[in-house]
């Protein structure tokens, strides 16, 4: 399988793993993810987070009592995470957007997918392929959960400015209702201009489609 450096989405996190990872750790879980945690099915639901990055939010899951699959196609940081965060209820994979072609032999699903400043990385394209991908690794009453980076991009890294409406419209095709959207600041990182959309999605058993709320 071809490592995270020669996947687009993922240009720039391999050579700048070791100056992330105790940025990442130093926000807290329960803190970035106050809005989110909710509004997810209770421990010990199946986690699915992809692009988990230094293992931070699959830890802190895993803590909770949830059982993780955390997905992180850079190698670099997957194993710096698996170091960091030993635990028995995770299970660390090699896999990446918008495919996932390391979990469709599996057979596998999900009560929580996660993409964690994850989205903004893949192109319209991409995103036309992820999202059934996605909503079919979800269980009926299954939450999506996304954050939407908006603002300056990092030099060398791949981004793309996508829209809060355009993902919602996207997953209701796919059978998915919205939770959550909210924008809030850059508070953990204090970074000039960043804003970020989280999303939250539901897949629901009747896979009705249903306008959203939005929460400001």
């Amino acid at each position: 399988m071809t490592e995270g450096r020669d996947r687009p989405g993922t240009a720039g996190y391999a050579a700048e793993a070791e100056a992330l990872v105790p940025r990442y750790e130093g926000i807290a879980f329960s803190e970035i993810h106050a809005a989110i945690l909710p509004l997810l099915p209770a421990p010990p639901a199946q986690v699915l987070d992809v692009g988990a990055g230094t293992g931070r939010d699959a830890a802190g899951f895993a803590a909770l009592g949830y059982r993780v699959t955390a997905v992180e196609p850079t190698a670099e940081l997957r194993r710096r995470a698996a170091a960091l965060h030993p635990s028995p209820r995770i299970d660390w994979l090699d896999d990446g957007l918008p495919d996932l072609p390391a979990l469709a032999g599996r057979g596998a699903a999900f009560d929580v997918v996660m993409l964690t400043a994850v989205w903004m990385h893949l192109d319209a394209a991409e995103r036309q392929r992820a999202m059934p991908r996605l909503a079919a690794l979800l269980r009926a009453g299954g939450v999506l959960a996304l954050s939407l980076r908006h603002g300056p991009v990092p030099p060398g890294r791949r981004m793309f400015d996508v829209s809060a409406s355009e993902t919602i419209d996207l997953a209701r095709e796919h059978g998915l209702r919205c939770l959550l959207c909210r924008t809030d600041e850059d508070a953990q990182l204090r970074r000039p201009g960043v804003t970020w959309d989280r999303v939250v999605l539901v897949r629901d058993e009747a896979q009705g489609l249903h306008a959203p709320e939005t929460i400001a």
